[in-house]
C-alpha cells in the first residue's frame, strides 16, 4: 500500500473514532488538529521522497492551515520550492521553519545548503556555523565538510583546510573532504600527505576530472609513469572536452 492511502485511512480513522464515541469534532481539539497536521506533514514528505512536488504542496498546505507556524511544514515546502527552482519561496519557507526552532543543526544544514546552491556564501557559512554547534548531530562531519567548501568559494584555503580535518576527524570516509584535502596538500607542495588523501579518496569513489588530473600529477611527482599513462588515458576517454584534460595536455 502507497503512502498516500495510509496516510488518508490515518485521517478518516481519526474522525471516524471521534464520532463512534460520540465525542466532540476532532478538529476542534488540540490533539485532534495536531493529529491530523502531523499525518499531512507526513503525507507530504511521502510525495517528496518520490519526488512528486505538485502534489506535495496540498498536504503540506492543509498542515499550514491548522498550524501556521509549523516547522516542520514550513521546512518541507523550503524543500519543495527549492527542488522547483522558486528560491524566494524557498527562503521564505526556511526561514519560518528557523524562527521556530532555530537550533535544529538538520534544518540550519539544509538551509545552508540553499544558500550555498544560491551562491550566498556568506549566509550560507553563517548557518553552517550554526549547525555545527549541536555537538550530538549525527551528520556533524557533514557539516564541517560544507564549511570547508563554503570557505574554499569565500578563498580562505587555510580556514577550510581546518574544517576538512575537523570532518575527517569525525568520519574519516568523507570523499569530499579527503579529496580537497589532498588538493589543498598538492598546492602546499605537501605530496606526502596529498597522496595519502588522494589513494583514501579514490577507494571510496569513482574518479571525476579533478581527481584524475591530481592523480596524474601525483604519480609524476612519485614517479610512477605507468600509473600516470594510465590515469591520463582514463581522463581522455571519459573527460575530452573538460578544462582539466586540456590542462593535462599542457602539462605534457
Amino acid at each position: 500500500m502507497s503512502l498516500r492511502p495510509v496516510v488518508l485511512l490515518l485521517l478518516v480513522g481519526l474522525l471516524a473514532a471521534c464520532v463512534s464515541t460520540g465525542s466532540v469534532d476532532p478538529m476542534r481539539t488540540d490533539k485532534g488538529r495536531n493529529e491530523a497536521r502531523d499525518a499531512y506533514i507526513q503525507l507530504g514528505i511521502g510525495y517528496l521522497r518520490q519526488g512528486e512536488t505538485e502534489p506535495a504542496k496540498v498536504p503540506l498546505k492543509k498542515a499550514l492551515e491548522l498550524d501556521p507556524s509549523n516547522a516542520d511544514a514550513h521546512a518541507a515546502l523550503a524543500l519543495v520550492f527549492q527542488i522547483e527552482m522558486e528560491p524566494k519561496l524557498a527562503d521564505e519557507h526556511y526561514r519560518k521553519a528557523i524562527s521556530q526552532r532555530g537550533d535544529d543543526a538538520r534544518l540550519l544544514n539544509n538551509y545552508g545548503s540553499f544558500l550555498f546552491e544560491q551562491q550566498r556564501y556568506d549566509e550560507a557559512l553563517k548557518r553552517y556555523s550554526q549547525a555545527a554547534q549541536d555537538t550530538m548531530y549525527p551528520e556533524r562531519s557533514r557539516v564541517f565538510e560544507n564549511l570547508g567548501m563554503t570557505s574554499l568559494k569565500l578563498k580562505q584555503p587555510e580556514q577550510a583546510k581546518g574544517y576538512f580535518e575537523r570532518s575527517l576527524r569525525l568520519n574519516s570516509r568523507q570523499p569530499r573532504a579527503l579529496f580537497e584535502m589532498a588538493q589543498l596538500s598538492y598546492d602546499e607542495r605537501q605530496y606526502v600527505p596529498a597522496r595519502g588523501y588522494y589513494q583514501s579518496y579514490i577507494a571510496l569513489t569513482e574518479q571525476d576530472a579533478r581527481s584524475l588530473l591530481l592523480g596524474i600529477r601525483l604519480a609524476k611527482i612519485f614517479e610512477e609513469r605507468d600509473n600516470a599513462a594510465s590515469l591520463g588515458l582514463q581522463l581522455k576517454r571519459l573527460y575530452p572536452g573538460t578544462p582539466e584534460y586540456q590542462q593535462y595536455l599542457s602539462e605534457q
